[in-house]
């Protein structure tokens, strides 16, 4: 998997203060001329913040880089384990504990970097062992911009049978769950169904059920668009009265514009995710 790239940040340095008269400087409050004059200089903050944005940026990718030959967490070492811990503590340790999830940032999708929940696991080693399943990327596509105490998450894996279906795109999984804010940095997440849908086969499966040399029948091509638009899901309900529905406790340790780290309560796993093109 390729590595992104560190964010660059682009920071404002001010002008020389030689090429301003003294009057017109922002960065300097001018005092009575009675007075000893103290120069009272923005650059000390300019160049802490600086400093401390820089530190951030090579955290994560600190933490990229430890993943990056991990398969998503599927392939990894116990010093492996121990180096992602450690970038994930250290990477945590920089984020304010007592700031409130931002849903503004929160909102949009994600694609998984690494991840040491054995639910996900599953998937990806079966992947690696069956020739005839295969599992492309996984995302996680929060919808919660505009609101203030939760919203809709998301799990989408797609996946893919060998000549069957299209590469690592062939059909999708979609986990769905909607989720309300529990304290400042916690997220319950109330899953609510199971869907199987775009499903995309390969071009030799359509050739075998409309051989390109043969004119389309109106039977042949309803079979495709019926394969098409094909949609299968699972309600996910706790039929018993006065109890909430399957669902878990996520901590979102860390998040900014192109980041999060998630940490499912109770021993569910760690996962790490980076921004990516929203997907419907």
């Amino acid at each position: 998997m390729a590595l992104p790239s560190a964010t660059t940040t682009t920071l404002f340095r001010p002008p020389p203060t030689s090429h301003l008269p003294p009057s017109s400087s922002p960065f300097f409050l001018p005092l009575s001329s009675s007075k000893p004059r103290f120069r009272c200089s923005a650059s000390t903050f300019t160049s802490s913040q600086q400093k401390n944005e820089a530190e951030l940026e090579n955290k994560k990718y600190d933490l990229l880089k430890a993943v990056q030959d991990t398969q998503r967490g599927l392939v990894t070492t116990p010093n492996q384990r121990s180096e992602i811990e450690e970038s994930l503590v250290d990477l945590e340790s920089f984020e304010v504990g007592n700031e409130a999830i931002d849903l503004g940032t929160l909102d949009g999708t994600w694609r998984l970097q690494y991840t040491s929940a054995s639910d996900v696991l599953v998937l990806l080693d079966s992947s690696s062992r069956l020739p005839f399943f295969q599992v492309g990327q996984i995302f996680q596509k929060f919808e919660c911009k505009g609101e203030d105490d939760g919203g809709y998450v998301r799990n989408v894996v797609r996946w893919s049978i060998p000549s069957l279906l299209e590469e690592n795109e062939g059909a999708t999984l979609l986990v769905s769950a909607k989720f309300s804010i529990v304290s400042r940095r916690n997220i319950f997440l109330q899953f609510e169904k199971i869907a199987l849908q775009n499903i995309n086969i390969s071009e030799e499966l359509q050739a075998l059920i409309a051989p390109a040399l043969l004119p389309r029948s109106f039977l042949t091509l309803q079979v495709l668009q019926a394969i098409r638009t094909f949609k299968a899901q699972v309600p996910v309900n706790n039929t018993s009265p006065g109890r909430r529905s399957v669902g878990g406790l996520y901590y979102l340790s860390y998040l900014d514009r192109n980041m999060l780290v998630g940490r499912a309560v109770g021993g569910g796993g760690v996962f790490v995710f980076t921004r990516a093109q929203n997907i419907v």
